[in-house]
């Protein structure tokens, strides 16, 4: 822009643009300019200030403002609240150091874990008034665990549903469940057609079958795969685990897994102090803290151990089966071997270590239909271990 503005630099300033805008009172204008050493003093771009709109707050510009203050205070005070809500209750609200510290369980050492352990019974026995013992059983050389279970024989009791509530020490309040009983139309295994909330107390019905599902500790675990800070992993007995004090609760494992095993704890654990089961496995039904996954571990507290998991012990009808895949002379290594087994949602190629069959001559079982699932391939029991055979 050429021309003069009286200002003595020669007529090459410009500032006649300048002086149009600086005559519009409302302008918004920045008044520094790459020439203004050759500028004189009087000149108005030598000003650094910038200059906002000379009429000041107007009615809108005041009630924008004021409404955005206080949505800023309305929200600060909503994020705040339950934390101020949380303290009034008791509730602890933030992790101690020791626990933000804390290692990953793969990377604790003996002297290491037993400090943890401590640690996580005294805050139990400070929270709840009960003694408790954490313990860490490991794999057990050789052993990979499988579960069978007999769809003839299993009448929707939900005795397993209950005795793993007791024995996992799940909130009695969210009435958190690691296994559900299906209800199935006879002659389908389209689970789309279950109802999971049926009236226990009148089962069996004549045209149902019952068919619980829990996690399946897939040998090819989608839940593993998809967890950001493997908190998450597959043991060598193969059993698929969670470290709860590593676990950031972002849910996608409860995304990934196809059987809808997993389940988030939205809130602290409400357990009844004559109802604690204080015989506790690091790995598996020690009290979990809220914000947290959880999911069935075959009760490898107890597994680990030589003993059955509290779901089979419960179940009235013997309709559940657990062993050692890798025995030739456990139960379900001749059920895998001699049964039409099949396993839930097969074409997503999970390869579960979870196994459902039906009595050969069962008075209640369904015909075979174009849903069910004939012998399950032999990669399947290869990839988890039973050697090929069946």
């Amino acid at each position: 822009m050429q021309g003069g503005c009286g200002c003595g630099s020669g007529g090459g300033c410009g500032s006649n643009a300048a002086a149009d805008i600086f005559s519009n009172n409302n302008a918004v204008t920045l008044t520094i300019s790459a020439h203004e050493d050759h500028m004189a003093p009087t000149h108005p771009g030598v000003e650094r200030k910038i200059r906002l709109d000379r009429r000041g707050f107007t009615r809108r510009s005041f009630l924008r403002t004021a409404t955005v203050a206080v949505g800023g205070l309305a929200a600060t005070a909503a994020a705040v609240s339950p934390i101020f809500k949380a303290m009034n209750e008791g509730e602890e609200i933030f992790p101690s150091l020791a626990e933000l510290m804390q290692s990953h369980y793969k990377e604790m050492t003996p002297e290491y874990k037993e400090k943890v352990f401590a640690r996580i019974e005294k805050k139990i026995q400070t929270k709840h008034g009960v003694d408790v013992t954490i313990k860490d059983p490991p794999p057990i050389d050789g052993v990979e665990f499988v579960y069978a279970l007999n769809l003839s024989r299993c009448n929707g009791n939900r005795a397993c549903v209950h005795a793993c509530m007791k024995e996992n020490n799940q909130s009695r309040e969210s009435e958190m469940q690691y296994i559900r009983v299906l209800e199935m139309p006879r002659g389908t295994l389209d689970v789309e057609h279950s109802n999971h909330y049926f009236d226990g107390e009148t089962v069996p019905a004549d045209d149902k079958f019952y068919m619980p599902v829990q996690c399946h500790q897939c040998a090819d675990a989608p839940c593993v795969k998809v967890c950001p800070i493997e908190a998450t992993w597959t043991e060598p007995d193969g059993i698929t685990v969670v470290d709860y004090d590593w676990c950031i609760g972002c849910r996608y494992c409860e995304a990934a897994c196809p059987y809808w095993a997993r389940r988030f704890n939205f809130s602290e654990p409400v357990i009844p102090a004559d109802q604690i089961n204080p015989d506790m496995g690091y790995l598996s039904n020690r009290i979990r803290q809220k914000g947290v996954m959880e999911k069935c571990t075959y009760c490898l507290h107890r597994t680990r151990e030589g003993r059955m998991p509290a779901c089979l012990e419960a179940c009235p009808t013997g309709a559940r089966k657990f062993g050692n895949i890798n025995d030739p002379n456990s139960e379900v290594y001749q059920i895998l071997k001699t049964k039409r087994i099949f396993v839930l949602k097969e074409e997503v190629g999970t390869m579960p270590r979870f196994f459902y069959y039906f009595d050969e001559r069962a008075p209640r079982s369904a015909p075979p239909t174009s849903d069910t699932k004939g012998p399950i391939s032999l990669d399947h029991l290869q990839t988890i271990g039973a050697g090929g055979e069946g």
